[in-house]
């Protein structure tokens, strides 16, 4: 039990995905106060707004306390509360159905957004049914790309937030992300370097905090990243600033690769991405020239058709510059050794037999995301929502959702109508959401600060997060919801006898065996650091093909891609699809972090909402005058898919350029009482698409370099 009176606990927070360390005041079993932890290596001290209004979450009046089951029709909003032990028999005994009847396939579980337990819970429960369809859903268009584009380039990630040494950098590249608003610790880090002469280059179509302190800013058409990646790659080619000892010993292909840059000339690339050729040149010689440099790459980037192959080309520039796995550079990570990382069950050994991997949705269209042969193995979610609705390539029948789909997926009306066809839909959740509302049962989830768990998202530490009060409610660990099931199906872990001897509450020791550690032994506030090693390469090669960096990929070509980095216009585009131009002029792009909400959530937070009240759409100040759209008004936007449209408030602002419209994404209104919850007003992913054409390697929806319109919404 945790201690009554008053206590400070250290632990560490999970409002967004950072990790920072916090000090959490609690009083009689309640927080009443949280501040950064000065003390934690990562953070120093510093919170966001989403960490210090996180009580408002743990103890807000809205907050699901007891497990639900649908009463009415789906999506009509009614329910009734019900035991633990009647949610668990009734969902035990409809998947055992579905699964005889259908097959385990007909299963799917997912996580997303900020997954908190619900990663290796919702795993964990899809491979225990034999069941492929398990994947972090945001993932065929957010973070996939670069998992699939850096893993055949050099065999792993290393341009995320951990993995980035901006303390110790001289040139820090920023693309396709906003640090100052999505991850401020980078942020600080940055603007700490930049302060001690290090440099500063940003790659975005929107001037945003972060982009307003660059040295250097290109403000590219969105879409075209590969094209500017392959221009500045030609410019650190023909003019030999790339790093000639690194190439030489540790690359192949780099013939094959400097004959496709020589055909991205500066002029060629400055006409594509309307970057000038002077700046096109001096990113690239700051980003070559500079000793160390490191480059963050973000969402930006992959939230376009072209995808994968855009982080392709950025991988090697990291390469051809020598910038891998050195101080100030992007890193590898030095974890304990022995240690089952957060996401060790998609490695290869972890994972179910190929001829059931084959049988995943998206296998055979997507085998580097979803095949055998994958770094990670997901499914297509496009593809499993299209699966739900029409039973091809064969029906799924039932959801374990721990994310708020029908918000965060492009076509929202799809994913709502496609979770309707369900025969069984589970959503674990904080809240009641819209996705939550179509659910036949809804299960009352611990936040991170009512659980005990292992943390190893840093560079080359690890530390535990603490719980500081009880759950409250009936609020269960989603580790403990998924054991509860399996053992009521009177299933087994198959691959996991070991973890599932250990029980949920072992879970963390299980990860820690190896080590020589317990996970009782890491104190709340310490940290078990290994040494940081650099060059690692030199020991072991690459986990490549060939062992080294893979300019020209062996496995790209194995699969029928293109094996160099290549430029493909926007399957929908001033250039690409003229024809539309003259009703949807404007080029539009989605998502828009802010510092008060992750992805769709912290939307019913007093403090965070007070910050930003409303869903906001950027227009430039001479396209608003034009349309006559005033600070303040709100906008109808629409796109060319079917007659839906969508409101948000107007900000003007010379941040966009004036062709380009953005759009804040994950918009829904919690307050409003009716079941969808304002779902289709302000959402712009009513509006993304989910059909046809894909980014062919990882299937990515283009939300990003799309075609809209514009208009004020008149007063009735």
């Amino acid at each position: 039990m945790i201690q009554e009176g008053k206590k400070i606990y250290k632990t560490i927070c999970q409002a967004c995905h950072m990790s920072c360390g916090v000090l959490v005041q609690v009083v009689n079993g309640k927080i009443i106060r949280i501040d950064g932890d000065p003390e934690h290596p990562l953070s120093q001290g510093m919170i966001c707004p989403k960490g210090i209004a996180y009580k408002q979450v743990v103890y807000h009046p809205d907050r699901l306390l007891y497990p639900l089951k649908r009463v009415g029709e789906k999506g009509e909003g009614k329910w009734k509360r019900v035991s633990w032990e009647e949610a668990i028999d009734q969902i035990a005994f409809k998947l055992k159905e579905i699964m005889n009847k259908f097959g385990p396939e007909s299963i799917a579980a997912c996580c997303g957004g900020n997954p908190r337990r619900s990663m290796p819970a919702t795993r964990f429960l899809a491979d225990s049914l034999n069941s492929p369809n398990w994947a972090y859903s945001d993932a065929f268009f957010c973070w996939g790309p670069h998992v699939v584009a850096e893993s055949v380039t050099y065999g792993g990630r290393i341009t995320t937030d951990v993995n980035i040494d901006c303390r110790n950098s001289d040139c820090i590249v920023v693309w396709g992300g906003n640090p100052v608003h999505t991850h401020t610790v980078i942020a600080r880090d940055i603007m700490n370097a930049r302060s001690r002469g290090a440099k500063v280059i940003v790659i975005d179509p929107r001037l945003t905090a972060t982009a307003s302190k660059a040295d250097i800013w290109l403000q590219l058409r969105p879409g075209t990243d590969a094209a500017l990646a392959l221009g500045m790659l030609n410019v650190i080619i023909t003019e030999r600033i790339y790093d000639k000892e690194f190439v030489s010993q540790w690359c192949i292909g780099f013939e094959e690769l400097k004959e496709r840059a020589l055909l991205y000339s500066p002029g060629k690339v400055s006409k594509i991405t309307g970057v000038s050729e002077e700046n096109i040149k001096s990113a690239a010689r700051l980003y070559a020239k500079t000793k160390p440099a490191c480059l963050y790459l973000r969402v930006g980037n992959e939230l376009i058709s072209n995808s994968t192959q855009a982080s392709r080309a950025i991988a090697c520039l990291i390469a051809i510059t020598g910038n891998i796995d050195v101080e100030g550079g992007n890193l590898f990570l030095c974890l304990p050794k022995g240690l089952l990382g957060r996401m060790f069950y998609v490695k290869k050994e972890w994972r179910l037999p190929d001829e059931i991997e084959e049988r995943r949705i998206g296998a055979q269209e997507f085998p580097l995301l979803a095949g055998p042969k994958a770094p990670f193995g997901l499914f297509h979610t496009p593809l499993l929502i299209k699966a739900m609705l029409i039973g091809k390539p064969y029906p799924i029948k039932a959801l374990i959702a721990a994310n708020n789909l029908c918000v965060s997926m492009p076509n929202s009306k799809e994913v709502y109508d496609a979770l309707k066809c369900l025969e069984l839909l589970v959503v674990y959740e904080l809240f009641m959401t819209p996705t939550a509302e179509v659910a036949d049962f809804v299960l009352p989830v611990a936040t991170f600060f009512e659980i005990d768990e292992l943390i190893d998202r840093y560079p080359n530490y690890i530390t535990s997060r603490r719980r500081v009060i009880e759950p409250v409610g009936e609020c269960w660990d989603e580790l403990k919801i998924t054991y509860e099931i399996v053992k009521r199906m009177g299933l087994g872990f198959t691959r996991w006898s070991e973890l599932q001897a250990r029980g949920w509450e072992g879970y963390e020791d299980f990860r820690l065996k190896d080590t020589g550690i317990s996970f009782k032994d890491i104190k709340p506030g310490e940290f078990i650091y290994a040494p940081m090693e650099y060059k690692k390469y030199t020991k072991n090669g690459f986990t490549t093909p060939s062992g080294k960096v893979e300019l020209y990929s062996s496995i790209f070509k194995e699969f029928g891609y293109d094996p160099l980095p290549i430029h493909v216009e926007p399957f929908e585009s001033p250039i690409s699809t003229p024809e539309l131009i003259k009703e949807y002029p404007f080029i539009l792009i989605t998502g828009g972090r802010t510092l008060a909400y992750f992805h769709s959530l912290g939307h019913q937070v007093p403090w965070l909402r007070e910050l930003v009240p409303d869903s906001v759409i950027e227009i430039h100040p001479d396209t608003a005058e034009k349309l006559g759209i005033q600070e303040g008004n709100w906008v109808w936007v629409e796109t060319p898919r079917g007659k839906e449209k969508i409101k948000q408030r107007a900000k003007i602002t010379r941040a966009v350029h004036p062709q380009v419209i953005h759009c804040v994404a994950h918009w829904w209104y919690p307050e409003k009482i009716t079941p969808d919850h304002g779902l289709w007003e302000s959402n712009i992913n009513m509006l993304t698409y989910s059909d046809p054409p894909y980014e062919p390697i990882c299937g990515t929806c283009a939300v990003r370099g799309l075609l809209c319109k514009v208009y004020k919404v008149e007063m009735e």
